[in-house]
């Protein structure tokens, strides 16, 4: 793993090894339930898209709008996930390792890239057994102009699944907590028991679906 920290290092490292710069990121490593998505994005330098910052500083609205601008200006993106079937046989951190690996493959795909002519660097401070050249930078999103990016895809496209699967599964209110273990996700899935895309390794599910064995033994 090469040892840099800052934007500019980064920049500068790039610069001298004559590589472009892949910014990738997760969503949904805490919820209970459904997917967790990486996005990744390649963009033009110098980079020309305003307002790009770590997706939770920003409103669902200027998400959506800067997840469009990426997808139109940036020279590659995209968006990829592991399955809660992975997560639960592999556990979230390696899932999550897992769906960025896919998104970085997928815009190397769209770019036309071989992995010697990029750089990768990804929020926090663990990084896929991968063969490219990589960096993991703690809040990268915060800093690193591509970073952002993956984080506002990978949010965006995790909240459209969970508005998507409330329609399916209505009485879980997944648009309204999005998933995470909050008190009223924790009831109604006691009281409703889980369903295929609850993710039956974590152990608030596994210990509402104890509680809701219990109150039926009653």
């Amino acid at each position: 793993m090469v040892r840099l920290h800052e934007w500019p290092d980064i920049q500068a490292y790039a610069a001298q090894h004559g590589l472009l710069v892949i910014g990738v990121d997760e969503a949904g490593r805490g919820p209970l339930c459904g997917p967790v998505v990486a996005g990744a994005a390649l963009l033009h330098e110098p980079n020309i898209i305003d307002g790009l910052a770590c997706s939770k500083t920003l409103s669902a609205k200027k998400r959506e709008h800067l997840a469009a601008a990426i997808k139109h200006q940036a020279q590659a993106s995209a968006v990829a996930q592991a399955t809660v079937e992975e997560i639960d046989h592999l556990n979230i951190l390696q899932a999550s390792l897992l769906a960025m690996w896919r998104a970085v493959d997928s815009v190397l795909e769209q770019a036309k890239l071989k992995p010697e002519q990029c750089l990768v660097v990804v929020d926090g401070n663990k990084l896929p057994k991968w063969p490219y050249r990589a960096i993991a930078v703690v809040k990268g999103d915060t800093k690193i102009p591509a970073i952002s990016a993956g984080s506002i895809l990978a949010k965006v496209a995790r909240d459209e699944w969970c508005k998507t699967h409330a329609l399916q599964y209505p009485q879980y209110e997944l648009d309204v907590h999005m998933g995470y273990p909050t008190a009223r996700h924790m009831a109604l899935l006691v009281e409703h028991g889980a369903t295929q895309v609850h993710r039956k390794s974590f152990r608030p599910v596994r210990e509402a679906l104890e509680r809701a064995q219990q109150d039926l033994a009653l």
